[in-house]
């Protein structure tokens, strides 16, 4: 008879977005259903039609020197992992990992702008060559391991908006299958002007409020930050655990999402599968949730195929779509629901469709104790998954 495969624990993590830089401030966030999109203030946005984002507080820069001087040089993907990778080792003193599964998108977009308008501008050698350095998407990793002293592998993942998710989703796998013990994973994603250029001629952001899974939504507001998890193989039931991860691939359209949901489904019912549970225990679905016309509606119905019973929330209506980083920040913060006893809000809702009756958590949180959650990330190109956490 085959042993049993060891559980999967959240030792330890870390987080910053728009929330707050750190656990503390993000769930005071959360509890207050914080508003964190404002007006961008990183680059000029007068020629685009959305002018707001979900941006990481002005103190960041202050807040990686002091956990090293040298980090003010760096860029702020760097910073944003170093203050995650800081707070997830504070909670899990002495991790140090097998290797390393990091989703990014953008990576270090905004440094190949730098690059490019430094070769324009005719700066000096040091100067370009320290931007194509970091313009590399390991580069904040390989920072942050020098900066707090150990070496591993790195993997990068880099599937759209899936990223990380499935950054965690196959850190799972590697420590389930016994191809590591401990795992660091995460994701990370900084505004880049490119990106948000780019969104926004596609149409794809709005110029007013993000409200998903309301009727009059109009389309995402984008976001930063980073997360970092300390993964570990527990053969006792014991803290919060990765319990489940399923992904699929729709392959319908570059951006556009299959109007039936069945990426979306398939991605629930794998994730489910793989952490042997039916989908009535599933106490709270994470909503991929972007604000768009089509990503909501395809969600929603799989959501209702799956697991109807469940309340629904997108956390991106407060601080943005994070790319890249959305899923291992959506994963943390149904972490603290988790350690906190709510489930978190869904704000600026309205008014939902007659055809995708959810039950939308509105406006504000709302208190319960659950013990097992489902996070969805779904990316352009129908690249889909999800993830569950439960406690014992």
């Amino acid at each position: 008879m085959s042993a049993a495969l060891p559980s999967v624990i959240i030792a330890g993590y870390g987080c910053v977005s728009p929330l707050g830089i750190g656990r503390e401030e993000t769930v005071q966030s959360l509890r207050t259903s914080r508003d964190s999109i404002s007006p961008v203030r990183l680059f000029a946005v007068e020629g685009c039609q959305c002018r707001s984002a979900g941006q990481v507080d002005e103190s960041l820069t202050e807040r990686a020197s002091a956990i090293a001087r040298k980090t003010r040089r760096w860029t702020r993907s760097a910073q944003m992992v170093a203050c995650a990778l800081d707070e997830a080792l504070r909670t899990r003193p002495g991790f140090r990992p097998d290797c390393i599964v990091i989703g990014t998108t953008s990576g270090g977009m905004s440094r190949g702008e730098d690059f490019m308008r430094a070769m324009i501008r005719k700066e000096g050698e040091v100067s370009t060559a320290r931007r194509i350095r970091d313009y590399v998407p390991h580069q904040p990793i390989l920072q942050a391991m020098r900066l707090f002293g150990f070496n591993a592998p790195v993997r990068v993942i880099s599937n759209a908006c899936a990223s990380g998710s499935n950054a965690l989703g196959v850190a799972r796998q590697l420590i389930r299958h016994g191809h590591a013990r401990r795992v660091l994973a995460g994701g990370y994603d900084s505004l880049a002007e490119l990106v948000f250029a780019g969104f926004d001629c596609l149409r794809a952001a709005t110029p007013e409020k993000c409200r998903p899974f309301d009727e009059k939504r109009s389309g995402l507001c984008l976001g930063e930050g980073a997360a970092m998890f300390c993964l570990e193989a527990e053969e006792h039931d014991i803290g919060i655990r990765l319990a489940g991860y399923g992904s699929a691939f729709d392959a319908h359209h570059l951006t556009q999402p299959h109007p039936s949901g069945r990426g979306p489904r398939i991605a629930m019912e794998r994730a489910l599968a793989d952490a042997g549970f039916e989908a009535s225990r599933i106490d709270y679905v994470n909503a991929h949730g972007t604000g768009t016309p089509l990503n909501d509606s395809s969600e929603g119905r799989a959501i209702l195929d799956v697991c109807p019973q469940a309340p629904v929330s997108s956390t991106k209506s407060m601080m943005g779509h994070s790319l890249g980083a959305a899923g291992a920040i959506e994963a943390a913060i149904c972490t603290m629901a988790l350690e906190e006893g709510f489930l978190p809000a869904n704000i600026n809702f309205r008014q939902g469709e007659a055809d995708l009756p959810l039950d939308i958590i509105a406006n504000e949180i709302r208190p319960t104790i659950p013990r097992t959650v489902i996070s969805n990330s779904f990316g352009f190109g129908g690249s889909n998954a999800s993830i569950i956490l439960s406690t014992p």
